[in-house]
């Protein structure tokens, strides 16, 4: 997550600023390698049945850490974390991404990178109550982290997970990372939001903050440059680089653009929540991939613009390449500094209506291809919200059509920013 010219706590600029595993568990545990930082290296592809539905799922994961000229040696802040067959039920899959800003950001992603699926997975009641089990996961793996030797005071990290159960998957999302769908609609393919970001920029999370006793304002008003009083900033696609942010009301901290978040104790005082919002969608033989990323590649893609790109490659592990080179390079067009780029990409692979071995049904299987809203903890989700940020040839906002994706291309290569004015991905 960035700092002051992004989504991040303001006061991250006042600090110095992907190993993969077994099929059964993948996270990050580190950064990238200064012999590695602008190549963008393979990666494993590995899959996951589920046999309940007689469906697989093919998946990649790649994370990249950020160009920070000022702090060179910077931690990725990100990480992330694969786990299959918890409790061992073949049919329950967990995908997430972390998101960590501020000085102890890296220490906060990992620690609930850890806690999270790790409390999650000693739950009994999981698979028979999964929102439950992530509303309870959520909370104790935030009280953990404040009672853990980590500051968390103006540290913290964002949560997008996608729990895979059965046909149904179930999206918990604590602050502005995101996970997205694809649905085959015709001869198109539509990017749908599995999550909306949480920032002042949406009215709810705005009044419930207020509500909690905090200052929402961009940096230029806070500085006075701009009018205070004006309480309307657009959307995110036109905040020009300053957004707004929550503040306390005698003090210039903690300047977070984001309303909810694991950690940052001190922004919890002012209505900075650790509660999810948990919403579930029923796949379809329509529903072709889902997409987890931190917010690096969503500053300047689209959530169509990121389907869009998926769609070109057979192979998910060419499309993390992808989406982070066009992200990583939209970034050095547009600052003088990238964010932390973590991206997950999952295919659905062979879903039909017909039920696998063992499998129950109610009826219904099929029928809900919808977003599905669970109005949770001390907000809800809005299901209007859509988000158009563009500013690259990858982002169409228009769905694409849907064409025969290519064969295995060669690992993408990011410019280096020193190069950067005659390099292309």
């Amino acid at each position: 997550m960035g700092c002051v010219q992004g989504k991040c706590c303001y006061c991250c600029s006042w600090y110095p600023k992907s190993s993969d595993g077994d099929a059964q568990e993948l996270s990050n545990g580190g950064g990238v390698g200064d012999n590695q930082r602008y190549i963008l290296t393979e990666r494993s592809r590995e899959i996951a049945s589920v046999p309940s539905h007689n469906f697989k799922l093919e998946y990649s994961v790649l994370t990249h850490r950020g160009y920070y000229p000022d702090s060179p040696d910077k931690a990725n802040q990100d990480s992330f974390c694969i786990k299959t067959d918890i409790q061992g039920n073949p049919n329950l899959h967990f995908f997430g991404v972390f998101d960590g800003h501020g000085q102890y950001g890296t220490e906060c992603s990992n620690f609930v990178r850890d806690r999270l699926v790790e409390i999650l997975s000693n739950d009994p009641m999981l698979s028979v109550d999964p929102i439950k089990a992530y509303n309870i996961a959520f909370e104790r793996t935030n009280t953990e982290l404040h009672e853990s030797e980590i500051d968390d005071t103006m540290s913290g990290t964002t949560a997008i997970t996608v729990l895979v159960k059965g046909d149904t998957l179930f999206i918990a999302n604590v602050g502005d990372s995101r996970a997205v769908i694809a649905v085959r609609s015709g001869s198109r393919v539509v990017a749908e939001d599995l999550s909306i970001d949480q920032t002042p920029f949406r009215n709810d999370e705005y009044e419930r903050v207020k509500l909690c006793g905090a200052r929402v304002l961009t940096v230029d008003q806070v500085e006075g440059i701009t009018d205070p009083s004006i309480q309307s900033w657009g959307d995110e696609e036109n905040d020009g680089g300053d957004p707004p942010r929550l503040w306390v009301q005698d003090g210039l901290y903690p300047g977070t653009a984001f309303s909810r978040s694991l950690g940052d104790s001190t922004a919890e005082k002012i209505g900075v929540i650790a509660d999810p919002e948990i919403s579930m969608v029923k796949l379809t033989p329509n529903h072709m991939f889902f997409v987890i990323a931190s917010d690096g590649v969503f500053e300047f893609l689209s959530s169509q613009a990121v389907v869009n790109a998926v769609i070109r490659y057979t192979d998910p592990r060419d499309a993390c390449a992808a989406i982070t080179g066009e992200s990583y390079r939209l970034w050095l067009e547009h600052e003088n500094r990238t964010d932390d780029i973590t991206i997950i990409v999952v295919h659905i692979k062979d879903l039909s209506n017909q039920l696998g071995v063992g499998a129950t049904t109610n009826g219904t299987y099929g029928m809900n291809t919808d977003l599905v809203p669970i109005l949770t903890g001390k907000g809800s989700a809005d299901t209007s919200v859509s988000y158009h940020t563009l500013r690259s040839n990858l982002s169409e906002t228009q769905p694409c059509l849907y064409t025969t994706p290519v064969e295995r291309s060669p690992a993408c290569v990011v410019p280096s920013p020193t190069h950067f004015g005659s390099s292309n991905t």
